[in-house]
């Protein structure tokens, strides 16, 4: 599933940028804010310093008097003062003895409630800001001083007015330094943020397209910069480069695999743990077809066939009491249907196994099937040719005989001669199937309908035997290949069904599956049968069941083989057994190219 960001999802550095910056300009509005309280309380420490200076220069004077003097120390004042300054003289009790702005200080209120006052009192010195007078009106700065050795306080004020204001104003300079060291900083800043959001797009490009499976750009590693975090995203890219090399690697090999299973000379079959198919290829289900006493619609059928039960119970024990990492193993021989089976399972160690079925019959018969081969011929052979011979000596040795007995021998010459050149045609099909298969031209051929025809052709046949022809096959089957072969295989076991499976009976042909390779047939009949030593042979060149009856009825002993070779010609494969229901059954596959 393809994750994709919205648009209006701002990207990481402008998000890194903003978070920072919005940290950063907090942190200079604070600063500024402390920086301006702590300007303007030294401006108004510094104001208070100024007047507490006078107010100690005007105690001295005083502390030289024996005596107060008003006069006196309202001339000190008058000479020593700057503009606007107001001089207050009072007493511990808070009473005003002195005021430079007022001739006649019992107008005054009592001060003992006077914020510079009290701290004055109590710290020695004190001050307040902005505050209403009530004896003169308007606003004053005052700055107090208590003298305990002459038991009162001297206050100095002066008026808060707009010159004061501007004076006791934070100075504004360091803000405009504040506001040229942070655009500066962010402008470097947001470079810094830029360049690290671009390699993080970058990277997170090469997520996305790792994650999509597409191609990587091979000059993406030169464009990430040359720190840190383009040094971890060039190594994520060669890890990413490894692992989508060996995932290359590992499906090549994986198709090696399967094209060598689908090809391999035994039945092999790959399930999970939960027996569920992974992969199997033709021989398997041809294998498990002939032991199975029934055609099997899927190939995990196989584990419900009795003489498998010891393999199932054998991965059912292994998954339940699972120990050890080693693989684990089990093999077994079944005789079925004239054949002998190898099967052997192999359990992984992620509990997925492996079955294989191989049939070790052929490997045992294959010399002795060459061995009488030449025999079969040559005694095929020579059956009909001293027959022949025979009867034509009779004749030639005796001219006396009369017309019906040459006419006799002749017809029973005959008969001879077209048996000896059916036989030597199945052995010229049989020998061009062998030695030229690569030549054999191919076509769409509708099987069902070449059924069809078949069947017509032998309706006389059906009738005389009362024998029962179901053709089940679907209609538009059709498959690429050569049409007389495909018909060689449909006629010859629909012919050897009616000349020895015996009479009402019925024959039923079907296609019971498919895959993507391989189409499924089944041609049965009910039949008398076969003994099971027969079933290994039946396709053997000139092998016979019964060899009198099979000579009687005019048969070759070759039309099983040639089935056997045109199947094989389509990418199939074809096997024989015998119906629990008493009958034959061939199953054989044709290749769908």
């Amino acid at each position: 599933m393809t994750i994709k960001l919205s648009s209006h999802v701002l990207s990481f550095n402008k998000k890194l940028f903003l978070s920072v910056i919005s940290l950063f300009i907090a942190f200079a509005i604070c600063f500024m804010a402390f920086q301006y309280r702590r300007e303007k309380e030294y401006k108004i420490e510094l104001l208070n310093t100024q007047l507490q200076n006078y107010n100690d220069r005007l105690n001295d004077f005083l502390r030289g008097r024996d005596t107060l003097n008003i006069q006196q120390l309202n001339d000190y004042v008058c000479e020593h003062t700057f503009e606007d300054l107001r001089v207050t003289l009072i007493n511990k009790n808070g009473t005003v003895i002195y005021d430079n702005l007022e001739k006649d200080p019992s107008h005054f209120e009592n001060h003992h409630n006077r914020q510079e006052i009290k701290e004055a009192i109590i710290y020695g010195s004190g001050y307040s800001i902005n505050r209403q007078s009530e004896s003169l009106g308007g606003e004053f700065f005052y700055s107090a001083r208590y003298y305990p050795n002459l038991d009162y306080i001297i206050r100095s004020a002066l008026p808060y007015n707009v010159s004061l204001m501007r004076h006791l104003k934070a100075d504004s300079h360091y803000v405009w330094f504040t506001l040229i060291i942070s655009l500066i900083l962010i402008i470097i800043f947001y470079r810094f943020t830029h360049k690290l959001g671009m390699s993080i797009t970058k990277l997170q490009q090469f997520a996305m397209k790792a994650d999509r499976n597409e191609p990587i750009d091979t000059d993406m590693q030169d464009t990430f910069p040359k720190n840190e975090l383009g040094e971890i995203s060039q190594h994520i890219i060669q890890i990413y480069k490894r692992l989508h090399q060996a995932k290359e690697d590992l499906y090549i090999e994986r198709e090696k695999l399967i094209t060598h299973l689908q090809i391999s000379h035994e039945g092999l079959g790959v399930f999970n743990h939960r027996k569920e198919e992974i992969l199997v290829n033709n021989l398997f289900t041809q294998y498990a077809n002939l032991i199975s006493d029934k055609n099997l619609s899927s190939t995990e059928e196989i584990f419900s066939i009795p003489e498998l039960q010891p393999i199932t119970r054998f991965i059912t024990k292994n998954k339940e009491r699972s120990i050890g990492k080693e693989e684990k193993r089990m093999s077994l021989n079944i005789d079925k249907n004239g054949r002998i089976f190898a099967v052997e399972c192999i359990i992984f160690q992620d509990d997925s196994f492996e079955i294989s079925i191989n049939d070790i019959t052929q490997e045992q018969e294959q010399a002795l099937l060459k061995k009488q081969l030449t025999q079969n011929i040559a005694h095929e052979l020579k059956t009909p040719v001293s027959s022949i011979q025979g009867y034509l000596e009779t004749i030639v040795n005796n001219p006396t005989l009369p017309r019906e007995k040459i006419n006799a021998f002749l017809e029973r010459s005959y008969a001879q001669s077209n048996r000896l050149a059916h036989l030597l045609r199945d052995i010229s099909v049989l020998t061009r199937m062998e030695e030229a298969p690569n030549m054999i031209e191919t076509e769409p051929v509708s099987l069902t309908i070449m059924m069809r025809n078949i069947l017509n052709e032998v309706t006389l046949e059906l009738e005389e035997k009362q024998i029962t022809a179901h053709n089940m096959l679907p209609e538009g089957l059709t498959i690429q290949g050569n049409s007389s072969l495909l018909y060689s295989i449909f006629r010859n076991l629909t012919d050897n069904a009616i000349a020895y499976a015996g009479t009402h009976i019925s024959i039923t042909i079907r296609c019971f599956r498919e895959d993507e390779r391989f189409y499924y047939f089944s041609f049965s009949d009910t039949g008398v049968g076969i003994g099971p030593e027969h079933l290994s042979r039946l396709f053997e060149r000139f092998y016979r069941v019964d060899k009198g009856r099979s000579r009687k009825l005019g048969g070759t002993g070759l039309g099983l083989a040639i089935v056997k070779n045109a199947v094989i010609l389509h990418g199939g494969t074809i096997f024989a057994k015998n119906t629990p229901g008493g009958g034959l059954e061939f199953i054989f596959t044709l290749s769908k190219e």
